[in-house]
């Protein structure tokens, strides 16, 4: 008997104790939505309600490669020990998990090399094998994570409790100048191509080329490129891209173009930053800008010395420039990505308090955190529908 009593007392208790902090958190909800201060607890109760609440994404990471090779890791993550490098290792599903990071664009990356055919060909041959090898590794890992291949596929997997894959190429080098790999790749699940990285391919121009222009914005072969991906459905980042590039694809493109990895100009006057009239006009366009993470994007000072809060001093200048509608975020995790209180992606939540921290409403971090992308992805799937 007094064992039963007992049962009920603890279940009353933890019942009541449940409710007061729904209670709590409704309250601390609402707070947030007319913009009053919140304590540090109550930032916390409203982030973990946001991530769990809307489908939060990360346009781009450059993990599928580590994972791909665990054995490039471990190498990497010793030189990270002896303080050589940037820091790797920063995203599993796990971490994601931790996190509260629903999705990741996960890219993979090609270094720039020659133009010749034997050097497109050989990268077009890298870049297929290495999404092969990823997407086998998705599918080895199918109770954590799934791919998902349009913008309606994130709610359903994450309402499965699984982290959410979406594939991506970085840099258009290994189209060369065949507008055939744009379709295949597309149709095995690439869903946005980088235009460049850091020195012009056979498509444009990159912001980060030590050599003249050699096209002044898009080439002949990369204005295809652009009507092509339009035609697709397919995702243009103008990320890495030079500036002339950018302006002849806003021109060129029928879709909005998206950002995924950028850091405001205003802010940091680094080459792959964009100004305040490029996100402008990216915005005009109907499209996104996405934070980048990198300390080099955000800040002159000591790597250690950059925070959350630096990051998120661009999120608030990218905010005052284009509105809430416009702007998201891309980690660039194990590509250089990551400040102090964002060492990976267990922590993401870091930035959603700190953004509470600053008046930031639960309505706008739903954007924020991937509807803003979602809406732009629709509009880009339906322009393809019409074309």
């Amino acid at each position: 008997m007094k064992r039963y009593l007992l049962i009920i007392f603890l279940s009353v208790f933890c019942g009541g104790v449940l409710s007061a902090q729904s209670t709590g958190c409704a309250e601390s909800w609402k707070k947030a939505e007319n913009r009053e201060p919140l304590t540090e607890a109550e930032c916390v109760a409203v982030a973990d309600s946001i991530h769990k609440r809307y489908v939060t994404l990360d346009s781009h990471n450059d993990a599928a490669l580590y994972l791909n090779h665990p054995e490039r890791l471990a190498r990497k993550v010793r030189n990270n020990a002896a303080g050589y490098t940037v820091v790797s290792g920063q995203v599993s599903f796990e971490k994601m998990k931790e996190g509260g990071l629903d999705a990741g664009f996960f890219a993979i990356y090609l270094g720039q090399k020659a133009l010749d055919q034997k050097s497109l060909d050989s990268v077009y041959t890298l870049c297929s094998t290495e999404l092969d090898l990823f997407k086998k590794y998705v599918g080895d890992h199918a109770e954590e994570a799934e791919i998902a291949y349009c913008p309606s596929d994130l709610a359903k997997i994450k309402a499965k409790g699984k982290s959410i894959v979406v594939l991506a190429i970085e840099n258009g080098y290994p189209i060369g100048k065949e507008l055939s790999r744009l379709d295949e790749f597309y149709n095995r699940g690439v869903r946005y191509l980088t235009l460049s990285h850091n020195s012009a391919n056979c498509i444009c121009d990159a912001s980060m080329d030590k050599e003249p222009e050699r096209y002044g914005g898009l080439s002949d072969f990369g204005y295809k490129v652009i009507k092509r991906m339009n035609r697709l459905g397919m995702i243009i980042d103008v990320s890495h891209a030079s500036s002339s590039t950018l302006a002849d694809v806003l021109e060129c493109s029928k879709a909005p173009v998206v950002a995924t990895h950028s850091g405001a100009w205003e802010m940091k006057n680094h080459k792959r930053n964009l100004t305040d009239d490029e996100m402008r006009a990216i915005a005009a366009k109907g499209g996104v800008i996405q934070c980048a993470t990198g300390r080099f994007f955000l800040s002159h000072l000591p790597k250690k010395d950059v925070t959350v809060k630096h990051l998120v001093d661009h999120i608030d200048h990218m905010k005052k420039i284009v509105g809430p509608d416009h702007i998201g975020l891309g980690t660039d995790f194990d590509g250089g990505g990551g400040v102090v209180g964002l060492e990976d992606c267990s922590k993401m939540k870091a930035i959603t308090v700190e953004m509470l921290k600053r008046g930031y409403t639960p309505e706008e971090l739903g954007k924020f955190w991937g509807g803003n992308f979602l809406r732009v992805w629709e509009e880009i799937i339906n322009v393809s529908k019409k074309m």
